[in-house]
């Protein structure tokens, strides 16, 4: 990391906060205020590269309090708390869950910007040696499966990365087929965790008298028709992720149980009394606003704020600009492959009308959409060939032959290019040997023809 890690100053006392950050500021630190020290726990999620000096008696998340929630998110973020009220209990303590230091308040100057010094100088290290650990298979890994180079994108590979490695749980917030099982993917593949299991369960898609048994298992005879012991989702995971997505349709009484699990992880399995320890890291997505659901009395609070040591928001699909094209592009290819078809010609009246429609459905809509271009359907809702081309006009028997013309055309180019070697032919079609052997025969096409 070339960049010296910034201070993030933790104080409710505004007039505190803007003594520090001036102090240290004209000591040449880079520095940053909040007056909510959840307002921190978010920032981090984006900036890693930082150290955190914070105030012990603030109201909502003390410092301690928010001690212990970045301990969970990152055990090697250097933490200086300062208090007016100290003690050498409350110092041996704060030592004790992983602060790096405890300064009594007046602070000194000098003492605390050797102090941020030092703490600067470690955390640098850490993330340089973090840095060279990673290889750079985990950014390929993400890039590959998070399609799109938009800035809101890039963005979101640097948080996967940050995150994958950090093995915490994490909630994913993003609209309807915005990618959120995509995005929970890429997190457990660029782990430490990708060679054990990925298990992955639709809370919405499963009955309310199943769901428990599902994720916890059961003994036989827990209840009528358990006739013999079956191992939970939870279980399964051992090792692995766990990806609990529309996870705000959970019964209440499923939360509670997966709430003693993330807090002790160990489970019961229905039935029984036998505690079975569980190595897992829990990735949790919703549509909706968890906070704002608990609020109201339809989530638990304490599971959510369980759940939400790090979060991910996925932008809609619409303000992602020319990754619609690059995304359509790439689903039509692999649509081509999975059908063993060609695939047609992304013209410009196509290009134009993807870029101006608002995708209510977002990525799933549009991974639909170009399997239906590949295959030369039409569907309910948005239409590419819709009012594009004269091609619209023709009767059907007309429509099929001009696409069977089309595609002959294609065949006969490409077999002109490689001289009447198939393989290459079948290379530039995206096809394989079998598929164009078996339509050359049905255009009448002889490869000898093209080897001249």
């Amino acid at each position: 990391m070339p960049q010296l890690p910034m201070i993030c100053i933790v104080d409710d006392d505004v007039s505190v906060l803007d003594s520090f950050a001036e102090m240290l500021t004209l000591e040449g630190f880079d520095t940053q205020c909040f007056n909510d020290a959840t307002a921190l726990l978010t920032f981090l999620q984006k900036m890693p590269n930082c150290v955190v000096l914070s105030d012990v008696c603030m109201p909502i998340l003390d410092g301690m309090q928010l001690l212990a929630r970045l301990q969970n998110f990152d055990a090697e973020l250097p933490v200086v708390l300062m208090s007016g009220h100290g003690d050498i209990p409350m110092a041996t303590q704060a030592m004790r869950e992983g602060a790096i230091d405890f300064l009594e308040k007046p602070v000194s100057p000098s003492v605390l910007i050797e102090r941020l010094k030092q703490a600067q100088r470690q955390r640098k290290s850490v993330l340089a040696r973090r840095e060279q650990s990673l290889s750079k298979d985990d950014k390929a890994i993400i890039e590959r499966l998070v399609v799109g180079e938009s800035p809101v994108i890039k963005q979101l590979h640097e948080q996967i990365l940050v995150l994958a490695n950090a093995d915490v749980d994490t909630l994913i917030y993003g609209e309807t087929g915005s990618g959120k099982d995509v995005v929970a993917r890429a997190l457990h593949d660029a782990s430490r965790r990708r060679n054990h299991p990925f298990i992955a369960i639709n809370c919405g898609a499963m009955p309310e008298n199943l769901i428990e048994s599902e994720l916890f298992g059961y003994e036989a005879g827990a209840f009528t028709g358990a006739k013999q012991r079956q191992m939970g989702k939870i279980e399964a995971a051992s090792g692995g992720t766990l990806f609990l997505d529309e996870i705000e349709t959970m019964p209440l009484t499923a939360q509670i149980r997966l709430l003693r699990v993330l807090q002790e992880r160990s489970l019961e399995r229905l039935g029984s009394t036998q505690s079975i320890p569980v190595n897992i890291r829990v990735i949790a997505a919703s549509k909706d606003d968890l906070q704002t659901t608990s609020e109201k009395g339809l989530f638990r609070l304490d599971l959510y704020y369980r759940l939400n040591v790090a979060s991910l928001k996925l932008p809609p699909l619409r303000e992602r600009g020319d990754d619609i094209l690059m995304l359509f592009e790439h689903y039509c290819q692999l649509a081509a492959e999975r059908f063993q078809r060609g695939c047609p010609a992304i013209r410009a009246h196509h290009q134009e009308k993807l870029l101006h429609y608002e995708w209510p459905g977002n990525v799933r809509e549009l991974r639909n959409i170009a399997d239906r271009f590949v295959l030369g359907i039409e569907g309910d809702g948005f239409s590419l060939n819709h009012q594009s081309t004269d091609i619209d006009e023709l009767p059907l028997d007309k429509f099929d032959q001009k696409l069977e013309d089309y595609e002959r055309k294609l065949i006969e180019d490409s077999l002109m290019t490689a001289a009447g070697h198939i393989g290459n032919a079948a290379e530039q079609l995206k096809m394989s040997r079998k598929t164009l052997y078996r339509k050359m025969k049905k255009f009448q096409l002889d490869k000898q023809t093209f080897r001249a």
